[in-house]
């Protein structure tokens, strides 16, 4: 098993801001729509809600695309959320870097692939296993989907 991700460096940059514009009909009328636009979004806030517990990573493997992670993709991960049962986690597993979903029940702890080519991974006495956190965002590029 090779890591499925590496960790991208936090630019520490100016918050972004990005502004919603309409604009009206060539009749002249504006866009039903222009009530349920709001003014801007900051995009690190979004992003980013607990910056002090948040980190990125982008993905390199492909047991995650059923789930629409895909190599390439940026993966916003929150280790101040809590850790629940089915939700997309990264994971260290035996020293390498792995995503996927979280399985905990009478059997045991299981990491769950999205892609039907990968079998589940059982986690059992012995393994070198931590959750870094959870997968809070997923960025992907729509070129990379095929």
């Amino acid at each position: 098993m090779a890591n499925e991700a590496e960790i991208l460096k936090i630019l520490e940059n100016s918050p972004v801001d990005i502004y919603a514009t309409l604009n009206t009909s060539p009749t002249g009328f504006p866009s039903p729509a222009a009530d349920y636009f709001e003014d801007s979004i900051n995009i690190e806030n979004y992003l980013t809600p607990n910056p002090t517990a948040t980190f990125y990573v982008r993905y390199t493997g492909d047991s995650m695309t059923d789930s629409g992670i895909f190599p390439g993709s940026i993966l916003v991960i929150d280790r101040s959320l809590p850790l629940k049962n089915n939700k997309i986690v990264m994971a260290v597993l035996n020293g390498e870097m792995v995503v996927k979903h979280y399985l905990k029940n009478s059997s045991g702890i299981r990491l769950m692939p999205a892609n039907k080519k990968y079998q589940p991974i059982p986690i059992t006495e012995g393994m070198e296993f931590s959750i870094w956190g959870r997968v809070s965002k997923i960025i992907t590029d729509v070129d990379c989907i095929s």
